[in-house]
């Protein structure tokens, strides 16, 4: 398998806006989209997109996880930039009319398919700046992908940057490219100044996440995270989790939590960060004012294992979908 997101198939799903509504989607064969230099979303940044998975039983069929939450999510994502929103139907439709085009290139899991609905600002106008973009073009992009962790997840190590924040307030929590450029540049200067893998930002001492994941902390009998508010991303993978640690009988606390709790608390709570690609990776060490600090014995943890084990059991079809959590295709 090819790196994480690099191979695609050969089709995508389309549907363009304009003169006030969605026109029809298609099924069409994977080109580059023709598109005026003067697009909205090359200037201004009007764009937001998804990321889910697909995944091929043992019984031949594709189960898409979550589909219809990622859906409610991205028009939220729409209409917290002023895109035009999609349709909820049509956009669940071009993802299950894609995946069912796909379903033989699907790999056997831990491998799956790696789905991105994206959605641009098309609008010829480089004096909009101040106003929305009234054409829009969305696509549906799959991408066959082996397990995030080639011989199992590893410990990662986080810098604790008490002082920057991951993205402004009003678009914490939209899934736009803009928040994960805003965390590239701080990201790569930790790598390269301390050898961490990412920067958990905690602006003001208030733990948030990473630049590219939800972060919580778990005990033998409780799992921390920061309650959902408009400053980071509500992500899917953090929900289910929740989810399935109320079913195992944790107790679910959503609170905020300052730096100084994050490291009283690092000798006795596992800490992971929660998202699509990586489900949960366990984290073995931070790094604040220069030190290493470990995370409990700075290795993965039993806890934090027993929760990814479960999630991905559930999509593999391993563990009964309780939750209607999958759409079969």
């Amino acid at each position: 398998m090819t790196q994480f997101g690099t191979t695609f198939c050969d089709h995508i799903a389309i549907a363009k806006y304009a003169d006030g509504a969605w026109q029809a989607s298609s099924i069409e064969p994977l080109a580059p989209l023709p598109m005026h230099p003067a697009a909205h979303v090359f200037h201004y940044a009007s764009t937001c997109f998804e990321g889910f998975k697909g995944y091929r039983w043992a019984d031949g069929k594709a189960r898409i996880f979550r589909l219809k939450d990622h859906v409610a999510r991205m028009q939220k994502s729409a209409a917290s930039l002023r895109l035009p929103i999609p349709d909820a139907d049509m956009l669940v439709r071009m993802v299950v009319d894609l995946v069912a085009r796909h379903v033989d290139d699907i790999p056997d899991p831990p491998s799956s398919l790696y789905l991105r609905p994206t959605l641009v600002g098309t609008l010829p106008n480089i004096g909009a700046a101040a106003a929305p973009s009234t054409e829009a073009t969305l696509f549906v992009l799959a991408s066959p992908v082996g397990d995030y962790f080639t011989g199992g997840p590893r410990p990662l190590k986080l810098l604790v940057d008490d002082t920057r924040a991951r993205s402004t307030e009003q678009l914490g929590s939209t899934k736009t490219g803009g928040n994960y450029a805003a965390a590239l540049g701080p990201t790569l200067d930790a790598k390269a100044q301390y050898g961490v893998d990412q920067v958990l930002f905690c602006p003001n001492g208030d733990v948030q996440e990473t630049g590219a994941s939800n972060f919580m902390l778990i005990s033998d009998d409780e799992i921390i995270t920061k309650p959902l508010d408009a400053t980071f991303l509500h992500g899917m993978t953090r929900a289910s989790i929740l989810t399935i640690g109320a079913d195992l009988g944790y107790k679910i606390r959503e609170r905020n939590f300052t730096v100084t709790e994050l490291l009283e608390w690092a000798p006795t709570h596992e800490a992971a960060l929660s998202g699509t690609a990586a489900c949960l990776a366990p984290v073995g060490c931070y790094v604040y004012e220069g030190k290493e600090i470990p995370v409990r014995n700075g290795a993965a943890g039993a806890n934090t294992e027993r929760l990814r084990k479960a999630l991905q059991d559930i999509q593999y079809g391993v563990s009964p979908d309780s939750h209607s959590w999958l759409t079969e295709i």
